[in-house]
């Protein structure tokens, strides 16, 4: 018996552009009363990044198999692209009696790939595959699940030639990759504090078609994963009675028009949208409200390809009253005690609003602690 252990020791979630660090180690266990004709030997073993793409029959047209464009495949079976796959690593032949030297697998993401992704139209799903055979045994793959998140712009930026001019601690000793790696997670970093660092209150006035309903403030356009979405919402200016709102934040994947599939051949719709937070409030007689919608760290930030777009939006849904003026409390006075109710019955319109927001990656690190993937993955062969 053969044991393969794969680690990542920083974690399943990586930056696009990144290093993915590996550590295999293969042991073989034997009892004290074993001999070393016990033991057991590995022929081979390699590993190498794959990045699945899975796409909906119902949604999303295939393209013919001699077209040139981007490899698609239905739900129901897997592909690995072979521009998606990187890396190959050798690990020696040995008779394995003990726990062996931990080999480490180190190969870089690509860049310009999609990031993690289960929608309703398409799924990115990106993997570690270690392949290993023991002597006249068949072949064994161990897969580890790896989450990427991609930051757009990084694909033009070049790593400095000169080493000055990248961040580095004069207390730690790199390797050229592991300075390149670093700085990229620093620039990284910096871009994204610069994107959704800044504020300015921006107002947009909300009315039906018969008159103002209230104004919504809201302090940025730009977030990062696991930020607070804050707004407020002043009813005082209000001509129209509000009754109740709610605000979803959510997101719409698209299909792209080349690829959606017609609706009259049986498709389902190439707009779907995911609900990840919700506010709903009555609010007759409020003058001023607010509302915070937490962005889920599991969540993946906006993005488009040449399949599919995600993007992200505040939807809103008001309920105003039909009738002007409307009062739906007790008079403060009264000559005598009477007994007041409500009315039964209030006429309304509902209408709706959208509001486009921008949604980026955050830190791997803090990524890693919403949804802890499995670090360490065993296979025994």
């Amino acid at each position: 018996m053969i044991e393969v252990v794969a680690e990542l020791s920083r974690g399943p979630v990586f930056l696009a552009g990144e290093a993915l660090e590996c550590v295999v180690t293969v042991t073989n266990p034997l009892p004290p009363t074993a001999t070393s004709a016990s033991s057991e030997a590995l022929a081979w073993a390699s590993a190498q990044i794959h990045c699945q793409f899975h796409a909906s029959e119902s949604r999303v047209a295939l393209p013919p198999p001699d077209s040139n464009q981007p490899d698609v495949q239905p739900e129901s079976q897997t592909v690995f692209l072979p521009h998606r796959e990187g890396g190959l690593l050798w690990l020696p032949l040995a008779a394995l009696t003990t726990t062996s030297q931990p080999d480490s697998y180190s190969e870089v993401l690509p860049i310009e790939g999609p990031p993690s992704f289960r929608g309703q139209s398409v799924k990115y799903v990106y993997k570690l595959t270690i392949g290993c055979q023991r002597v006249n045994s068949p072949i064994t793959l161990l897969r580890v699940p790896l989450r990427v998140l991609v930051l757009t712009g990084l694909q033009d930026v070049r790593f400095p030639q000169d080493e000055a001019v990248a961040p580095s601690s004069p207390f730690l000793e790199e390797d050229e990759g592991g300075k390149k790696d670093s700085w990229l997670a620093e620039l990284a970093g910096e871009r994204l504090m610069a994107a959704t660092s800044c504020r300015s209150l921006h107002l947009y006035n909300i009315s039906d078609g018969r008159g103002k309903v209230g104004t919504f403030g809201i302090f940025k356009s730009v977030y990062r994963l696991g930020e607070d979405v804050v707004g407020t919402l002043n009813l005082g200016e209000g001509t129209v009675a509000c009754l109740q709102f709610s605000v979803s934040l959510q997101t719409e994947e698209r299909v792209q028009p080349e690829y959606q599939r017609r609706r009259g051949a049986g498709g389902a719709p190439s707009v779907s949208h995911v609900t990840h937070a919700r506010h709903q409030e009555s609010c007759l007689h409020t003058t001023r409200t607010s509302f915070s919608l937490p962005i889920p760290l599991s969540s993946t930030p906006g993005f488009c390809t040449a399949i599919v777009s995600l993007k992200w939006r505040l939807h809103f849904e008001f309920v105003t009253s039909r009738e002007p003026g409307l009062v739906l409390l007790p008079p403060m006075e009264q000559p005598e005690p009477v007994t007041w109710t409500g009315p039964e019955q209030v006429p309304v319109d509902t209408f709706s609003w959208d509001l486009p927001i921008k949604v980026l990656p955050t830190s791997p690190t803090l990524a890693s602690y919403a949804a802890p993937g499995p670090s360490t993955s065993t296979i025994t062969i």
